[in-house]
């Protein structure tokens, strides 16, 4: 069953690190999540429900045959090499044969959805994968989506406090963790393993907490500079699930050659601003339309404009649109660009109707320092910011490293 497109992909990206990723350009609006829980990250927990919702879209006119493969990676996101039979009884790829095409859309695509792995299957290994999805026809790559396996063999006690240095405690946030050893006989042993923290679901700013001691036999994470974020702000966001009436933070919605653009209001730097709670999705996204039935395939792609007035560009560093509709990366993909003629950075992308939210932030192209909130979003403590804990190991005895547990927090 697997193609070999899909084995020389595994070969050509061994030593690589995978990431989310459309590699096709007529690849749109992919989402892998456990059912019920499509707003999450997808989290599989061994011994539970092994299955996943994959949903994606395809701007074409036709079906393909598509085929999707797991692979097993190490806690850096870089294929291990493990075989399936290493990690997961059953198997390990399988063919999407669930698909539909859209209707009173302007733009035709076809929906492709597909519940994996195999009712038969299940994971023997914690960690990191991959999910690759190829096309037998064309014999290339649609996307790779990341998820993971937890044990949640220990337990993680986790809370977000004010900076133990005692500076700027009003624009950052200290996350301190607690591993329980004493169950699971690490003790002195905090060498074999690796404790990351996300917030919400950037990339750029995860980062790998020290070891600062014990208390009361747990393993402490706590009081070091590897533990405090800057705090942010609340997510920006937009509603264009009515195209015939503006909704939340659009200004206008046109039609020119058959296609629709959505014209957002300006963006503001919101640096000097105080700081003011609002519900979002921390950088989330939801397809959705108002006046039909089946968002799946009815709601249209429409090309959404954002613009960030700014008398000249900055020096410091680029501008990012980051959320989930940019796959949270900081390319090409999610850059504006600055327009000397209307003295603004602006972007265009192409998007399902629905809500989403997101962040504006400046980094410098190809750094490996984390994006700045500050610059144009500003830091406030207050910031309701979700951060994710994973617990990595990787013992003498393990083949591969395991992820044994996960846990989330807010402020």
């Amino acid at each position: 069953m697997i193609l070999t497109a899909v084995c020389l992909l595994t070969l050509s990206l061994q030593g690589q690190v995978v990431c989310d990723s459309a590699w096709r350009g007529d690849v749109k609006t992919v989402q892998l999540y456990r059912p019920g829980a499509e707003l999450e990250a997808p989290l599989l927990t061994m011994g539970g429900d092994c299955r996943l919702v994959l949903e994606f879209d395809v701007l074409r006119t036709e079906s393909e045959e598509l085929q999707w493969h797991i692979a097993h990676c190490d806690r850096h996101w870089v294929r291990d090499g493990l075989e399936s039979v290493e990690f997961m009884t059953g198997f390990a790829e399988g063919s999407i044969d669930e698909h539909d095409f859209s209707f009173t859309t302007l733009r035709d695509y076809v929906h492709y959805r597909s519940v994996l792995p195999d009712g038969f299957a299940s994971f023997t290994h914690s960690g990191n994968y991959v999910l690759t999805v190829t096309s037998e026809e064309l014999g290339d790559t649609l996307l790779t989506r990341r998820f993971r396996v937890s044990e949640q063999s220990v337990k993680v006690r986790a809370e977000v406090t004010r900076p133990y240095d005692g500076i700027a405690l009003d624009r950052r946030q200290e996350v301190d963790v607690r591993i329980e050893s004493g169950a699971w006989g690490l003790g002195s042993r905090p060498d074999y393993l690796e404790v990351v923290v996300q917030q919400n679901g950037r990339l750029d700013n995860m980062r790998e907490l020290a070891f600062s001691g014990y208390d009361d036999g747990a393993l402490a994470y706590r009081q070091r500079q590897q533990n405090i974020f800057d705090g942010g702000n609340t997510f920006r966001y937009f509603d264009c699930s009515n195209l015939r009436t503006p909704m939340y933070n659009v200004a206008r919605v046109e039609e020119y050659g058959g296609e629709k653009f959505v014209l957002l209001r300006p963006e503001e730097d919101r640096s000097r601003k105080h700081y003011s709670t609002e519900t979002t999705l921390n950088g989330g996204m939801k397809v959705n339309i108002w006046d039909r039935q089946n968002p799946r395939l009815e709601a249209d792609y429409v090309w959404v404009n954002f613009s960030l007035p700014m008398t000249q560009p900055m020096l410091e560093g680029s501008v990012y649109i980051v959320g989930a509709l940019t796959d949270w990366r900081l390319d090409e993909g999610s850059r504006m660009d600055y327009n000397p003629t209307h003295k603004a950075y602006t972007k265009r992308l192409l998007l399902k109707q629905g809500y989403y939210a997101y962040q504006l932030l400046v980094a410098r192209p190809h750094s490996s320092t984390a994006a700045m909130t500050a610059t144009l979003e500003g830091d406030h403590r207050e910031a309701p910011n979700r951060y994710t804990i994973y617990i990595y190991q990787h013992s003498p005895s393990d083949r591969a490293d395991r992820l044994l547990a996960v846990q989330r927090v807010m402020p």
